[in-house]
């Protein structure tokens, strides 16, 4: 390495660099190997108070050094702390080399990753690694570089190792674009952080900083940040949002400190980066209890079996004890039908409010109890721990279809609602993965479909196997999302494979208050789509299904049931008519224009039409089944006579393969919304559209013909 210790003027060729550590782990000596020059090198107090600059020559280019204090954390409680916090916050430099103690990472990442969070180029000096050698630790610095996405180079000042890589690394990084470091937080604390940049990116906010390391400093309730933004005219709309902010941070982390959850984040994210990178030989301690589950439930035989029993035992309960209220909610709409109804003389009116609206949202309602019970099982495995060590534990399985370890999370979201699973991609931070893993979500099945399910597994199976049979569903859906994926990275993603840092937490009983603000808030939701946009879409299915009138129609059959003898001859005629209407509605029209488009899969149009009006909402395909099949007001998805005319009227097969475009095509219209907002451009949704519309087609087409074969 070419270097002259004596200062030169400065050149266009010029890299200002902060070195940036905790106190002791031989920035002094590294800066002194770096560039021989003579500095006093000492533990005691005063020696890298005042910031001490040193400059030399390598090739082309003219290096200053700023040595800064050593600070534990990127604080400014003491004078050091504040002299490092307030050069980095407000000094012009190129990089930032932070030095680390390579015999105890973890502690000194704690520094690190808030470094990471800054719009600065950064490089990590792992220092002392002769030492850490010497006590059998071995970090795997490629890997590390590769996981936060900067370079980690392995340096010794002592014996000056590595020091020529490290200039290099400089130099490299100095001539390269910026790109952002990998540090993930968990879903509640990226899902606030998006919220804010997309805030700032709305409004243009003017600044030298990333949106997002202002969004961070914001959260973190950092004062500077808070005094450049305060008499903004952005400040008024931004502060309400901030506050619900940290709210929302504080209840996911149990605490009421924002500071501490962001201290637990940094120590969670850093936990992980060790996980991955470290490997020490050491004298065999007593393991803890969180070991010891670990070794049953994240078993690489039986880790995956036991996950998959845990999901059939959430599905079992979901079916058989959410099934228990229903009768009374069936009940209650029924009753409310009947009372409403008879104080309403126009029959037409009556029948949008009853057939209609009452109907059309009491569907949708019926199946709040098993809704809330899939969201229980969901929010326990996530507070729990558990989650993130599914996480893990498929993250190899997943990598052979195309997926990062962390899409995992909101797959695993879409079993609830598409739409938090849709925004929770974020936590992906390469475009590549998350774009796949958006694609794929929709495979996952959403609360919204199981209605469809339930009416399905209760006309076709005996009620002893529905559990199972849902179960099944859900995991072939997951299945199939799964080559999906594949292909999709074959073809339109393809791309390396990103590594995986995910955070494990130590095993902790669930959290009531955050359990209970979750299942709430999901099931709030849900009940607010029954409320508005259901009832909407159950309003227009309605007019579709009952207009245009046909007079004659009307009257040749009212002669014949006035003159037939028995009342289910009446009844019988009364169907008749009621099919002949339905047949001749808007809707009739628009089944029997698409019907030839389903009939490959065994649909009739009035199938068709029900896969049509899912596309506004998936709970919408029971009740629209319900008024097709000249049922009226008379049923509901848990009714015999509903379930009877589904059996009758729908063949095995046709079912099967109904089952299967439910599972894959087009989510809901709001989580479509919600898929292009995240994708980035509507033309995403046009893929989706294409991509979900053909596999269901082509899938059901299979699943039909083998079970014809079968059956």
């Amino acid at each position: 390495m070419n270097t002259i210790e004596k200062q030169c003027p400065i050149t266009a060729n010029h890299i200002k660099v902060a070195l940036v550590g905790q106190p002791n782990v031989g920035k002094s000596m590294l800066i002194n190997s770096v560039s021989n020059a003579h500095l006093h090198v000492g533990n005691f107090s005063g020696v890298t108070v005042d910031k001490t600059e040193v400059l030399f020559d390598y090739k082309k280019y003219h290096f200053t050094v700023v040595d800064l204090p050593g600070t534990y954390a990127f604080t400014d409680y003491t004078i050091e702390e504040r002299v490092t916090h307030d050069y980095l916050c407000a000094e012009d430099y190129d990089i930032i080399i932070n030095v680390v103690d390579s015999t105890n990472l973890e502690k000194n990442l704690q520094l690190t990753s808030e470094l990471l969070t800054m719009s600065k180029k950064v490089i990590i000096a792992l220092n002392m690694s002769d030492e850490a050698e010497k006590e059998n630790i071995i970090i795997d610095a490629e890997y590390m570089s590769e996981l936060i996405g900067v370079p980690c180079i392995k340096v010794s000042a002592a014996t000056k190792m590595g020091i020529a890589n490290l200039i290099d690394a400089v130099v490299m990084k100095h001539e390269s674009s910026k790109n952002r470091p990998k540090l993930v937080f968990s879903e509640p604390v990226e899902e606030e952080i998006a919220q804010i940049v997309w805030y700032l990116d709305k409004h243009k906010f003017q600044s030298e900083n990333s949106y997002r390391n202002i969004a961070i400093n914001l959260l973190k309730n950092n004062k500077r940040t808070y005094e450049e933004l305060h008499d903004e005219p952005i400040w008024t709309e931004l502060q309400p949002i901030l506050i619900e902010a940290s709210k929302h941070i504080e209840l996911h982390h149990d605490s009421d400190d924002v500071k501490e959850a962001f201290a637990e984040e940094y120590a969670s994210f850093n936990r992980g980066v060790v996980a991955e990178v470290v490997k020490q030989e050491s004298v065999k301690e007593k393991k803890t209890l969180t070991e010891k589950i670990d070794n049953i439930l994240i078993h690489p035989i039986f880790g995956i079996p036991i996950f998959l029993f845990f999901m059939w035992a959430l599905f079992q309960l979901t079916f058989e004890i959410g099934a228990i209220p229903m009768d009374y909610i069936d009940s209650f709409f029924i009753w409310l039908g009947d009372t409403i109804g008879a104080t309403i003389a126009n029959d037409d009116i009556r029948s949008m409010i009853v057939d209609g609206v009452i109907a059309g949202v009491g569907a949708v309602v019926l199946f709040v109890p098993n809704i809330i019970i899939l969201f229980i099982g969901i929010a326990l495995l996530e507070s729990t721990g558990y989650m993130s060590r599914v996480a893990f534990l498929l993250d190899g399985f997943f990598h052979k279809f195309g997926l990062h370890g962390q899409s995992f999370i909101p797959l695993v979201t879409g079993f609830g609602c598409s739409i938090p699973a849709y925004m929770s991609a974020r936590i992906l931070k390469n475009d590549r993965d998350r774009l796949l893993t958006l694609f794929i979500i929709g495979f996952m099945s959403c609360g919204a479909r199981l209605p469809v399910y339930v009416l399905f597994a209760g006309a076709f199976f005996s009620p002893d196997m529905a559990g199972n049979i849902l179960f099944f569903i859900y995991v072939s859906g997951a299945m199939l999302g799964l080559i999906a994926a594949k292909v999709l990275k074959l073809t339109a993603f393809k791309g390396v494979d990103e590594p995986f840092v995910m955070e494990m937490p130590k095993y902790r009983l669930p959290s009531v208050k955050l359990i209970w603000h979750t299942v709430l808030t999901k099931t709030m939701m849900y009940l607010k789509k029954a409320g508005t946009f259901i009832a909407g879409a159950a309003m227009l299915v309605w007019f579709l299904s009952n207009y245009p009138h046909n007079l004659t129609l009307q009257q040749e059959y009212a002669s014949k049931i006035e003159m037939a003898v028995s009342e289910s001859e009446k009844m019988h005629l009364q169907n008749k008519l009621d099919e002949a209407l339905l047949e001749q509605s808007y809707l009739g029209s628009i089944g029997k224009f698409s019907e030839p488009i389903f009939e490959p899969l065994g649909f009739d149009w009035k199938m068709s039409v029900a896969l049509q009006t899912g596309l506004a909402a998936k709970e919408v395909v029971v009740s629209t089944l319900g008024v097709l099949y000249a049922l009226g007001s008379d049923v509901d998805q848990e009714s015999n006579s509903l379930v009877t005319a589904i059996s009758e009227n729908i063949s095995f097969a046709s079912a099967i393969a109904f089952i299967v475009v439910i599972m894959i095509y087009l989510p809901c219209l709001a989580a479509s919304i919600v898929f292009t907002r995240e994708a980035g451009h509507i033309k995403y949704f046009f893929y989706l559209f294409f991509f979900t519309s053909v596999t269901a087609y082509v899938m059901a087409f299979i699943a039909y013909h083998i079970t014809l074969l079968i059956v």
